[in-house]
């Protein structure tokens, strides 16, 4: 038995250049593009991207019977362009106030701030990322998000190239 946490962790090649993918992770225009899961916009994607400089993300689903809407705040921690990003991620309100992940139906023990570490290496052209959340379960609704999230960004790479 281990103490280790098993967090969501996915490998991606993307036939694209790493500058590329960098700017698809930081430019708010194009992190809106691609980000969250199938269904899901971001209307509103706010990112000072230097070391301290906070983010601010609104996800947002729109059904016949419902709209819902999720908001994300955090600090970048760490920033090594174009190969390594760091930043925290919390649910917050409108206003960027973090509150629990219990209150947006998470389950407990759901951490109110996580850490989203992307990895890019550049071989023969192509772009290998590595994206590591701690504080989201492997399986879990959040990983499954990020999979599509990441299917969409591959998608529109592949249309750009």
């Amino acid at each position: 038995m281990t103490d280790q946490q098993a967090w969501v962790k996915i490998e991606r090649e993307f036939d694209a250049p790493i500058d590329l993918v960098w700017q698809m992770w930081t430019d708010p225009d194009l992190f809106k593009t691609w980000y969250g899961p199938m269904g899901m916009s971001v209307p509103t994607a706010k990112m000072h991207v230097v070391v301290g400089g906070v983010r601010k993300i609104c996800m947002e689903m729109t059904s016949p019977e419902r709209s819902m809407s999720m908001w994300f705040t955090g600090v970048y921690k760490e920033i090594t362009p174009p190969s390594r990003l760091v930043y925290t991620e919390s649910m917050c309100d409108a206003d960027g106030v973090i509150i629990s992940p219990q209150s947006m139906g998470m389950p407990q023990g759901h951490p109110d701030i996580t850490e989203v570490i992307v990895e890019l290496n550049e071989v023969d052209g192509k772009t290998i990322m590595t994206m590591v959340h701690i504080g989201v379960p492997e399986g879990s609704a959040g990983a499954g998000g990020w999979g599509q999230a990441i299917d969409k960004l591959e998608s529109l790479l592949t249309k750009r190239v």
